[in-house]
């Protein structure tokens, strides 16, 4: 009908139209009859221009809002020392038992095989050398500074700060978190808190695990590629005295576990609605959460490159 009045001109009556689709019709004909909008000319460096602007400003109200989070969990903490009695003891040692204790075959298993892979690839390139002796160094260091500690935040990160997402979440999507606020319950004292917590203790503990996992893979392996005994291997990691290597991994743990679980109870607490939203924070819960623990190891790199430890 629209198409045959244009034809016909704008002028030709309309006959037979009921009183309540008469609205209707014409305000079809205007929208059929506005001028057609100008197709989008803009240049593909413009385009590029703009989602890169559009990133970095989503990326920055994300660093904003996570030290917002941080700021208050740090303020609540402090009200929470401050008086021990509410602390949530109960709640704690059961995080403790489910992100420590429930960790330890795959924390263990993997780190043996980080263990066996950097004795046999570093056999291999030290034989080139004549130096096969210093595989041992190259496991003992790697394994106490850097690999220990990495993997198990890794491991954490996507077990733990994935878990407490998807159950904080669910409890957004089941407003248990809003009837908790309305009895006069905080939710950062009550949730985040004790998962907090519980990653700070656990995490140095699995740390310290992993280091003697890897180490007992590297001995296994260089006693079958290199025909080092054990008594060798012990013998020799005394002569490299790394006390230090493992103080700085174990440095480095309870701030990995703080913010794996801060940015896991955040983004649970950023639950809106239904479940595909659960599903979306908790993937950007884990990559999140890897990203800062890569961020900080490196900058602890720095900071203890410059004091020459």
């Amino acid at each position: 009908m629209i198409k045959l009045r244009r034809e016909l001109g704008e002028t030709a009556p309309l006959s037979g139209v009921r009183p309540e689709h008469q609205s209707l019709i014409e305000r079809l004909a205007g929208i059929a009859g506005a001028a057609p909008t100008e197709p989008d000319r803009r240049s593909a460096l413009y385009s590029l221009a703009e989602i890169a602007g559009r990133a970095t400003y989503d990326v920055l109200g994300e660093a904003r809002d996570l030290l917002n989070f941080l700021g208050l969990a740090t303020v609540t903490s402090f009200r929470l020392l401050a008086r021990p009695g509410r602390i949530r003891y109960v709640s704690l040692v059961s995080h403790v038992e489910t992100v420590g204790l429930h960790a330890l075959p795959i924390v263990g298993l993997l780190a043996f095989l980080i263990g066996v892979v950097l004795a046999y690839q570093g056999a291999d390139q030290l034989r080139r050398f004549g130096a096969e002796i210093y595989t041992v160094n190259l496991i003992v260091i790697s394994m106490l500074r850097e690999m220990g500690i990495l993997m198990t935040a890794i491991i954490i990160a996507g077990r733990s700060g994935s878990a407490f997402t998807a159950q904080i979440g669910t409890m957004q999507v089941n407003e248990e978190v809003d009837a908790m606020r309305t009895i006069g319950l905080d939710p950062v004292e009550v949730l985040v808190l004790p998962r907090a917590y519980a990653l700070i203790v656990a995490l140095p503990l699995l740390t310290v695990y992993a280091d003697l996992m890897g180490i007992a893979g590297g001995m296994l392996m260089s006693h079958w590629v290199l025909d080092i005994s054990f008594v060798q291997f012990i013998e020799r990691v005394r002569e490299i005295h790394p006390v230090w290597p493992f103080w700085i991994g174990v440095i480095k743990a309870p701030v990995f576990g703080f913010v794996i679980a801060l940015v896991g109870c955040r983004e649970g607490l950023k639950v809106r609605g239904s479940a595909e939203s659960v599903g979306r924070q908790t993937t950007k819960s884990v990559v999140v959460s890897i990203f800062l623990v890569m961020v900080l190891d490196a900058l602890f790199s720095i900071f203890f490159s410059a004091v020459r430890i």
